[in-house]
């Protein structure tokens, strides 16, 4: 009998199996029914090279939180995403780091740069636009430009990748790139990635705003075409 694709944002378990030994499942729960996929995962871990950086990646998450020594414990966070990224960052042992921006978040690229030169890091940045490649080179017609009737850069983040690649840079930080933009970069990128801003232009980058109003404001996401 074919398993039932997983499906665990559908999952309404009180006592999740995948957090307790004693706790539960439906049908489509891939900790139940895991076709492989667990323990070739955890075959991939005793590699060196991903054990360090999981390690390094499982102590940072507990670190971004106090008081877990007591008891009964309620979560207490304390550190936000930049200053976990430089501490991770730090944990690896990494000296030259890389920012690839849109241009539309050039301040906060800026302050990064500055944050993380203050902690210790080389620092290399590349922009979206780099290297003024048309638009028109990948096929984009006029009307499907932002602005119409004029010149315009397309947004390049190959370019970008290339660019870090070239560099050596051992993490490279996404700040705010587009939609498949992203990506893009990530399927290049030969060093590791983490993205420090997803790119939201209407909730101020705050992609999780739209989901916790689908019950009222954005109730309309949750109708066919929107």
């Amino acid at each position: 009998m074919k398993l039932a694709g997983p499906q665990c944002a559908k999952c309404g378990m009180k006592d999740k199996i995948c957090e307790s030994p004693d706790g539960n499942g439906p049908t489509f729960c891939p900790t139940l029914h895991p076709r492989g996929c667990v323990e070739k995962a955890n075959q991939d871990y005793m590699d060196p090279d991903i054990l360090k950086f999981a390690h390094a990646a499982s102590v940072q998450e507990g670190e971004c939180y106090a008081n877990r020594d007591r008891r009964p414990y309620v979560p207490y966070p304390i550190k936000p995403r930049v200053q976990e990224t430089c501490e991770f960052a730090q944990k690896m042992g990494y000296k030259k780091l890389g920012i690839a921006f849109c241009g539309g978040l050039h301040r906060e690229a800026l302050s990064l740069t500055q944050i993380l030169e203050a902690q210790g890091f080389e620092v290399v940045s590349v922009i979206c636009k780099v290297g003024r490649t048309p638009k028109e080179y990948i096929g984009i017609r006029d009307e499907e430009k932002v602005r119409i009737g004029q010149f315009e850069p397309m947004c390049s983040p190959i370019a970008q990748v290339l660019t870090l690649n070239e560099e050596e840079t051992d993490f490279n930080v996404l700040l705010g790139l587009c939609v498949g933009h992203d990506s893009l970069f990530l399927k290049y990128s030969k060093a590791y990635c983490t993205v420090l801003v997803a790119k939201d232009r209407v909730l101020g980058h705050n992609p999780c705003a739209a989901l916790y109003t689908t019950n009222s404001y954005y109730a309309r996401m949750l109708k066919e075409g929107f």
